[in-house]
């Protein structure tokens, strides 16, 4: 079933990328999954660098945040066999590599949150945090991590 929602929306999952440090990609623990923060990988390169919007756009930014979310999809499926068996989604952390000036990390958040809401309807509903950091890992503009419960 949500295999078919990803078809509409034109959403290929891609291969779960490796994690970049000495971490698991998901730990589950009862029915809860915790997934590691999530960069904007691409074909085994970071998509989106740089500081937002000094380097990169906010509408880039939201690129991004939604292939983060790609990603962390993937590593789900791959975990568990099925996106069908999540439940709901408990926690969505954006982190944005922005300039001390930028105040827009929600907005580049939603974007997430929104494709998480097309593809699971009410199961996507999530509490959040958007906020804004100095850095990323490898130079990233956005890094989101999540946290669903399954059946």
């Amino acid at each position: 079933m949500i295999d078919e929602k990803l078809a509409l929306l034109n959403i290929t999952l891609p291969i779960p990328p490796k994690p970049a440090g000495s971490y698991v990609p998901v730990v589950t623990t009862g029915k809860i999954l915790f997934v590691s923060g999530q960069i904007p990988i691409k074909d085994g390169k970071v998509a989106y660098l740089g500081k937002v919007p000094k380097e990169i756009s906010l509408e880039e930014a939201q690129a991004a945040a939604k292939l983060c979310i790609i990603n962390a999809l993937a590593q789900i499926k791959n975990e568990i066999g099925s996106l069908d068996k999540i439940s709901k989604f408990v926690r969505v952390s954006g982190f944005v590599n922005s300039t001390p000036d930028f105040t827009d990390q929600p907005k580049v958040i939603n974007a997430a949150s929104d494709l998480i809401f097309d593809i699971f309807g009410a199961k996507g509903h999530h509490s959040r945090i958007a906020i804004g950091v100095a850095s990323l890992p490898l130079n990233s503009s956005v890094e989101i991590d999540v946290i669903v419960e399954i059946i």
